[in-house]
């Protein structure tokens, strides 16, 4: 197992009048796929941006591996081994699929994109991101220019520079989104392919994949976490299943009044 455990303890993230995460205690297993569901607007992607470092919070601690990383930038918690995904691919449309996972690689080691031509030459920049495209299932694609991509494949080459220097730590933003059944089901066999490989925290809309995924699910309401638990766990959750799986609870579990 390769995956780093993850820690917060009380944090706190406003924008104005809007608490987006709100006095956050959580914590995930080195290893562990740990899924965050919820409405719209829960503070999911916020979150995300706090453990990546994009953005900083207002209150609390992040603790990566035992170490506290709540003040360290986004850089270098990638040298630290996290890698993150986003919900809108940001890729070079105009570059070859195996050319934008190359700069991956080389904004991960820090090396200068002044000399882009004799990059294309490094066998060992070839070679590591030969190696994601293969993991992401795309090194079929290398040589396609990303801009041909269906976006399915978009979507398996954002999973690929997510994975460049193997992270210990994996941070994904609704991967399964926009993708037909067929594109779902392969990228749902890609990441349980990297599930114990790398601790991951999986934002996703589409249920199927998440109780199919995740070792376990937090739901999180307004940036509060209102439930923790296993699959079973969650879907045995009344409030849960009524709110966000859009299973009415039986009978003696409704509250009274409702």
């Amino acid at each position: 197992m390769s995956g780093a455990g993850l820690a917060l303890v009380d944090l706190s993230k406003h924008f104005g009048g809007v608490i987006a995460t709100d006095r956050l205690t959580w914590q995930i297993a080195a290893g562990e796929l740990h899924a965050l569901i919820g409405p719209n607007g829960a503070g999911k992607t916020t979150l995300l941006s706090q453990l990546s470092g994009e953005l900083s919070p207002d209150a609390g601690r992040i603790l990566f591996d035992g170490r506290d990383i709540t003040a360290l930038s986004a850089d270098r918690r990638t040298l630290l081994g996290i890698g993150r995904s986003f919900q809108g691919t940001s890729l070079f449309a105009e570059f070859s699929v195996l050319d934008n996972v190359r700069l991956a690689v080389q904004a991960r080691a820090g090396h200068s994109f002044r000399f882009w031509r004799a990059a294309r030459q490094d066998a060992a920049l070839n070679q590591a991101a030969f190696a994601q495209l293969r993991e992401a299932g795309l090194d079929h694609r290398a040589q396609a220019t990303a801009g041909s991509l269906s976006h399915g494949e978009q979507r398996q080459l954002d999973l690929a520079m997510a994975l460049v220097g193997r992270p210990r730590l994996l941070l994904l933003d609704e991967p399964m989104a926009g993708l037909g059944a067929e594109e779902s089901l392969a990228m749902v066999a890609r990441l349980k392919a990297l599930k114990g490989r790398h601790s991951i925290v999986l934002v996703e809309h589409d249920m199927t994949a998440v109780f199919e995924l995740a070792d376990r699910i937090t739901v999180l309401v307004y940036g509060r976490a209102i439930a923790t638990g296993t699959p079973a766990d969650i879907r045995a959750n009344a409030e849960v299943r009524a709110a966000y799986l859009g299973e009415a609870p039986p009978a003696g579990e409704r509250h009274a009044g409702a």
